[in-house]
């Protein structure tokens, strides 16, 4: 039987100290199904607590694995987690997929991390996740790491091929705001798609949890993009290189949107990197890219009243007004636009493009045609600028959005909703690439 791990962290709260843990609950679930899935029932009994153990001898569980696989069928696969505090107990919710369907399954631990019960959980009404059809789950493995950035602890996975050595790895950069490590937006998970397709063809990657997700109070104050971006990504490097299975000269960031943005700056900073993929990265100042949006979706919403044409112009004049902050004009922690003056003093005076002029290392930029966040315009401007020089290639998908999945048109982002993959064409040239 084909099986592997492909656990989802979707943090429900913000406190650095309960994220540490999370990692310990997760794998205890999974490992507690494990041991069902192998019939290893008297080794399963032994993660119940103590005061529970007698309830739930080594026949109980197998009878009720067996009524679980007679409805079900035989497990292939877990690919998705989800943490959920209550009060002194920790609830994990793996979603599993059998030979006959998917169908989540409830965990409930103690303080002390033992069992106390699992239960069928209700299947979500929304649509969920699929695993891309170019995933060869046979051929790649997946394991839970924790990327010490500083002080902060980010939980993560290492996404690997199952045979050979010396792999290139890649590190997978957000884009802005909070996020998960598969960069989840609604029905779609691009890291994700990205780390297995890339493993199905023999290449690394490690995803992580973005640091404004589990820590975000810290965010409450000044901070800039080395805090919210680079610091964790220039991690997530430094533990490549510990990984002994790994190539050191064949070390690539991905960075998507905002991640493409700061990855010039952490080539720059990191010349053992050997090359950036540039993907629906801006090339342009970010609040142009605000600006365009506002009024993007202010055309698509056909919604010509006063009223909303008086906020779309607030709201330009207030992107003006950031796009024209001086340094010392307020102070760092003051807000705009719900972020700190030091943010956007940081962000506006980011000159991507010049960065990227100057590196010999490899670049990729790569644009879907159908992306409304970030448009060919920012694709126009990197041709412009870095078209003679011969360490840079460029991909365009015409019918690809912001998360590089197939639409029609580009639309709003309603389109997130709809289960969707990141396509097989750009995998296959991203893998191409890196193995260039």
């Amino acid at each position: 039987m084909r099986r592997f791990k492909l656990l989802l962290l979707t943090l429900l709260c913000s406190t650095g100290a309960f994220a540490q843990g999370l990692i310990g609950y997760m794998n205890n679930a999974s490992d507690f199904f494990d041991k069902l899935n192998q019939r290893k029932f008297e080794e399963a009994q032994g993660f119940f607590a103590d005061s529970i153990k007698a309830k739930v001898p080594p026949a109980t569980l197998e009878a009720v694995w067996k009524q679980i696989t007679a409805r079900m069928g035989n497990l292939t696969s877990i690919d998705g987690a989800e943490n959920r505090s209550q009060d002194d107990f920790q609830s994990v919710i793996l979603n599993c997929s059998f030979e006959k369907g998917n169908q989540p399954f409830q965990f409930v631990f103690n303080k002390d991390q033992k069992l106390i019960g699992f239960f069928i959980a209700a299947r979500p009404n929304i649509p969920t996740h699929k695993l891309p059809a170019y995933a060869d789950t046979a051929s790649y493995k997946e394991e839970f790491i924790t990327i010490k950035s500083g002080t902060h602890e980010l939980p993560g996975i290492l996404t690997k091929p199952k045979n050979g050595e010396n792999f290139p790895v890649v590190v997978l950069v957000h884009g802005s705001g909070p996020a998960d490590m598969d960069e989840s937006v609604g029905a779609q998970k691009p890291f994700k798609d990205l780390a297995v397709g890339l493993a199905s063809q023999g290449i690394a990657s490690i995803r992580y949890v973005k640091r404004t997700t589990i820590y975000q109070k810290e965010f409450t104050k000044a901070f800039t993009l080395k805090e919210e971006t680079v610091d964790d990504a220039e991690a997530a490097l430094n533990f490549a290189k510990t990984l002994p299975e790994i190539d050191k000269e064949q070390l690539y960031v991905f960075g998507h949107s905002l991640g493409g943005m700061v990855a010039p700056r952490l080539a720059s900073q990191n010349p053992d990197v050997k090359g950036i993929i540039l993907a629906a990265a801006p090339a342009r100042k970010f609040t142009d890219i605000i600006s365009e949006q506002n009024k993007y979706l202010f055309a698509q919403s056909k919604d010509t009243s006063a009223t909303l044409k008086a906020s779309l112009d607030k709201a330009l004049k207030d992107i003006q007004q950031v796009a024209n902050l001086k340094a010392g004009a307020l102070p760092a922690d003051s807000l705009m636009l719900g972020l700190p003056v030091s943010y956007w003093l940081d962000i506006n005076n980011l000159n991507q493009v010049e960065t990227a002029k100057k590196l010999k290392t490899k670049i990729l930029v790569i644009q879907g045609g159908n992306d409304f966040q970030v448009s060919t315009t920012d694709y126009n401007e990197w041709q412009k600028a870095l078209k003679n020089k011969k360490n840079v290639s460029f991909k365009f998908y015409p019918m690809l959005n912001h998360l590089f999945s197939f639409v029609s048109e580009k639309g709003t982002a309603s389109q997130y909703q709809q289960v969707a993959n990141v396509d097989a064409v750009l995998i296959n040239d991203v893998a191409a690439w890196i193995k260039q």
